[in-house]
């Protein structure tokens, strides 16, 4: 059998992953470069309820036929919240580092190898492209955001919902802004905003308020959510014109 390494994983996420991973292994070792768990299965941040287990493989060549197969074990393994894997290749991840460079700074803050060499920690991600892509995406989201309010009509449960999908994003985001100021990003959701705080200068209690309501499930009122909504959108902007100064 193939060497796995599980062992930085939460229990839990360990003991849903290891069919999945020796199914595909059995039928498609020699093809597999390596493969590793990303995001909160290796932080504190996962919820056995809740949290998908994210995966990323990187396979030697692109093969269409693994990927069809993986469609198949989809269903099977998708009820125990293994999560679609991320497909990737060597040569994919070295000529996308100036395209998705928040994308790859997460994957090389927050990984475990489970299976094969690790690739992602040795990972550079320049400065420029790093800034370039925090300040598009948080000019993103201001757009996103004004139109997800006026998409909402008002409706409560509609604003706390979109509020509580926006702030997946804005994470790996946080981690990307802090590298630039000169400071190690948190791998904890929580710490990461706190950190952005001392790190920017900036408030940012309206972002750990719609991480509650996305993890905690809190009910705020109309009014409770139109002020979260303001000082969230307020934020936003603040951060965006302290990235589009940051000198590389």
């Amino acid at each position: 059998m193939p060497s796995i390494s599980l062992k930085k994983l939460k229990p839990f996420a360990a003991e849903k992953i290891r069919p999945f991973l020796d199914e595909i292994l059995s039928a498609y070792q020699e093809e597999i470069h390596s493969i590793y768990v990303t995001g909160s299965s290796i932080t504190d941040d996962f919820k056995e309820k809740t949290s998908d287990i994210n995966s990323l493989i990187v396979l030697k060549e692109m093969n269409l036929k693994f990927i069809e197969s993986l469609a198949v074990l989809g269903k099977k393994y998708g009820r125990h919240r293994i999560a679609a894997p991320l497909m990737m290749t060597p040569e994919y991840i070295r000529t996308s580092l100036d395209v998705f460079p928040i994308e790859f700074l997460n994957f090389k803050l927050i990984h475990a190898t489970v299976y094969g060499e690790d690739i992602l920690e040795p990972l550079e991600i320049s400065r420029m492209d790093l800034r370039h892509q925090c300040e598009r995406e948080l000019k993103v989201k201001l757009v996103a955001l004004r139109q997800g309010y006026i998409s909402s009509l008002g409706d409560r449960k509609v604003i706390a919902d979109g509020l509580a999908r926006s702030i997946t994003g804005y994470i790996p985001l946080f981690r990307g802004i802090i590298l630039l100021l000169g400071k190690q990003p948190p791998v904890s959701q929580y710490e990461a905003i706190s950190a952005l705080s001392e790190a920017a200068g900036v408030e940012t209690a309206a972002f750990s308020n719609v991480l509650r309501v996305k993890h905690e499930k809190t009910k705020f009122s109309l009014e409770e959510l139109n002020t979260i909504f303001e000082d969230y959108y307020s934020a936003t902007e603040k951060l965006g014109k302290i990235a589009d100064e940051i000198k590389i």
